[in-house]
């Protein structure tokens, strides 16, 4: 039986997993729940997800939320060999690092800095804050060092979640100039994941508008 995943392509860990499904050529049947509609809460969904987030995965009788999880259980369920996700416990470790990195640490920094602006909270950028995402995007700059892609010289679930907060932070206009190791990577993501453009482009272009109609007068870009 196919996959069912939930999911809005406008949230930047659901487009970790279609890239993950992309890249393992899995069947997956695609339910699109509009965030912006709250079309998450409704008590469909709730039996499903009690946290109502997206993305959600049912895999038969499994139900699992988290993005990474979901990538990290797709790979290792029907990945063809353990390549984007290594079973080697020297290689794994650099993976996971990568994805708690992108979780606690570069996203959560780049949401304090634009959620509250997009749900109308405040009308400014908060300095010390845009300042700390600005350092996490240097951390990042650091680990890319030396090789193609995040984990090393192969396509992991790395490059996944981490590519799909920094297109959005392209999108926002932070200056990716500055940082020439995530520059780099980020062009060899976009001409080399499987199924890139059909997943994010589109959707890119919308988000784009979406932020100039959230704050068109407010910048995230530093010098």
């Amino acid at each position: 039986m196919p996959l069912d995943l939930y999911f809005d392509a406008v949230s930047p860990p659901c487009r970790a997993v279609m890239l993950t499904c992309r890249a393992l050529d899995l069947d997956v049947n695609m339910k699109h729940l509009d965030l912006r509609k709250g079309e998450t809460k409704t008590p469909e969904f709730i039996a499903i997800n009690p946290q109502h987030t997206l993305p959600t995965l049912v895999d038969g009788d499994l139900k699992i939320w988290e993005s990474r999880a979901i990538c990290t259980y797709l790979v290792s369920q029907y990945g063809k060999n353990d390549s984007l996700y290594p079973k080697d416990p020297t290689a794994r470790v650099k993976v996971d690092r990568l994805l708690y990195f992108e979780m606690g640490t570069l996203y959560k920094r780049y949401a304090e800095v634009v959620y509250p602006v997009m749900r109308g909270e405040t009308k400014e950028i908060v300095p010390a804050k845009l300042d700390a995402l600005y350092e996490a995007m240097g951390w990042l700059e650091g680990y890319l060092a030396g090789h193609k892609w995040a984990a090393g010289d192969n396509i992991t679930v790395a490059d996944f979640v981490l590519v799909s907060s920094v297109q959005a932070f392209e999108v926002n206009k932070i200056n990716l100039s500055k940082f020439k190791n995530i520059a780099q990577w980020l062009s060899n993501c976009k001409l080399q994941l499987k199924g890139y453009d059909d997943v994010c482009n589109q959707v890119m272009a919308m988000i784009k508008k979406l932020l100039e109609e959230s704050y068109s007068n407010i910048t995230l870009w530093k010098d």
